[in-house]
């Protein structure tokens, strides 16, 4: 408790607040504006963290992480546009309820619920981190291993689109992480003759090519898109107590679905708030309301994705092991001042998991007051052309990847990977589980290693340890649940287009 109140006394100190305050304000235009997300915003500012102290750049990526989750509901609400991935199910009631003449009504829902959900999933950050690193410090290399085979198996199985190609996905990752220096031997493998690739792909350049380029190649063809949006007419934000009691078990259900989602590596907002507003609507008595302007629905929503920002930091401290696609740039700013997130970061350096803790739970005020005081001039935000905006994110772009080594490959590697993650994005494999795959693939391959060197080169250890062993066979099942659910829906999908198809004829 000591540590924390250091902590919180730091990120409160003159020169740190205003990166808490600016970084949460930054986070929650970005989320707002359409085609401009949170992670391109952290992939934008991550090469400024090398000028910043440890405390700082923390502080400033915490606080964008947790106002860009939020600040998509406001696009997600009143443009029907998920200002973020994560908001896609607010619109589901969100806008209806906006539609209907309640657009206030609605933000205030959004917003109380998104703070109750990052609340909850702070205490579960507080408490289950420190008992997990260690656990994690008494984990074996195969135990390793097989953690790191079901994260990607998890958001594989779990994310949008085949779980064939989110393997092939993630197994790219790893490929692309594998060049330069063997970790082993010490000598050079499939760097082709680049003296520029003996270090490896920078991943400043692959994580901001395959995330905040290729984004900007997308919203450059669909530069002309339209949306209608509802006007804010002059309604009561603020929801009443009797309202919000009426809906306490379904925040505190929502907030636990949120928390584990995000705990569970490598699978995001999305998934927490489709899974909330899953459960919210099958144990609902008035299912037929939801999708109509519910208010179960939004709340369901943005508690399931707002709880998962807490979540998804507990692996990556304990374990060192990214909870989402945006903590990998965490991991990133981490890796950058010289820290190793995982077991040992509170026996090293408890300061620094106990700054992440502070920033994490005053960001979250700080988003309450920004939401609900700043309202009317985000509207206005969300109306800005993206065109005006895709030069100048280029330009940083540019900037921060040439500025790490000031070297013009990583620039061309940048654009590589920008291509890649366009391609990707467009022919439906996970740009997710690719950047999770490169940034565990050395982690992996280290394991694999230390393992195969303690049991004498057997793969039988594997399976032997309790841990290790199961991590392995929960991923064979997963893979083969997923395999069969994948099945049976594209054996729906076939049955239902066939009456539709002999009709037309």
């Amino acid at each position: 408790m000591e540590g924390f109140l250091h902590a919180s006394l730091a990120v409160m100190s003159p020169g740190t607040i205003l990166f808490l305050i600016g970084g949460t304000v930054l986070g929650v235009v970005l989320g707002a504006i359409p085609g401009v997300t949170g992670a391109m915003g952290i992939a934008l500012v991550l090469p400024l963290t090398f000028y910043m102290t440890v405390n700082n750049a923390l502080t400033l990526m915490v606080s964008m992480y947790v106002g860009a989750i939020a600040g998509g509901l406001v696009t997600a609400i009143l443009l029907r546009i998920p200002g973020e991935p994560s908001s896609i199910v607010t619109t589901f009631d969100g806008h209806p309820m906006a539609r209907n003449g309640e657009p206030g009504r609605a933000l205030g829902y959004a917003i109380g619920a998104s703070l109750f959900g990052g609340l909850v999933s702070w205490v579960a950050l507080v408490t289950l981190t420190y008992p997990l690193s260690e656990i994690a410090v008494r984990l074996r290399p195969f135990d390793i291993l097989a953690l790191v085979m079901m994260a990607l198996v998890l958001i594989a199985a779990l994310g949008q689109g085949s779980i064939i190609k989110g393997l092939i996905s993630g197994l790219l990752g790893i490929l692309v992480s594998m060049p330069g220096t063997d970790p082993s031997t010490g000598g050079l493998r499939l760097t082709f003759g680049f003296h520029d690739l003996d270090a490896g792909f920078s991943t400043l350049s692959v994580l901001v090519g395959a995330y905040a380029v290729a984004q900007v190649l997308s919203d450059t063809i669909a530069v002309d898109r339209k949306a209608e949006a509802v006007e804010m007419k002059a309604g009561k934000m603020w929801i009443s107590l009797r309202e919000w009691k009426a809906q306490w078990w379904n925040l505190v259900r929502s907030s636990f679905i949120g928390t584990w989602v995000g705990i569970m590596p490598g699978i995001g907002g999305t998934v927490g708030s489709l899974v909330a507003y899953t459960v919210a609507k099958t144990t609902s008595k008035t299912p037929e309301k939801f999708g109509t302007g519910h208010p179960d629905g939004i709340v369901a929503s943005e508690c399931g994705n707002n709880a998962t920002v807490g979540g998804a930091l507990v692996p990556l401290i304990a374990m060192g092991i990214p909870g989402s696609v945006t903590d990998v740039f965490l991991l990133a700013a981490l890796v950058i001042h010289g820290l190793q997130p995982g077991p040992l970061l509170f026996t090293q350096r408890p300061d620094i998991a106990y700054v992440i803790f502070a920033a994490c739970l005053l960001s979250h005020f700080v988003l309450f007051i920004v939401m609900t005081a700043g309202i009317r001039y985000l509207v206005k935000m969300m109306t800005v052309p993206v065109w005006y905006l895709l030069p100048i994110i280029l330009v940083f772009c540019l900037i921060g990847v040439f500025a790490e080594n000031n070297r013009v490959f990583d620039v061309f590697v940048m654009l590589g990977f920008a291509v890649v993650g366009f391609s990707m994005e467009k022919t439906g494999f996970s740009l997710g589980a690719f950047v999770i795959g490169f940034v565990l693939g050395p982690i992996a391959e280290r394991s694999l290693r230390a393992g195969l060197t303690l049991s004498d080169g057997s793969y039988l250890d594997l399976l032997m340890h309790p841990i290790s062993g199961t991590c392995f066979l929960l991923s064979i099942a997963m893979f083969i649940w997923s395999l069969r659910s994948q099945h049976r829906l594209n054996q729906r999908a076939m049955a239902t287009a066939a009456p539709s198809e002999a009709a037309a004829r």
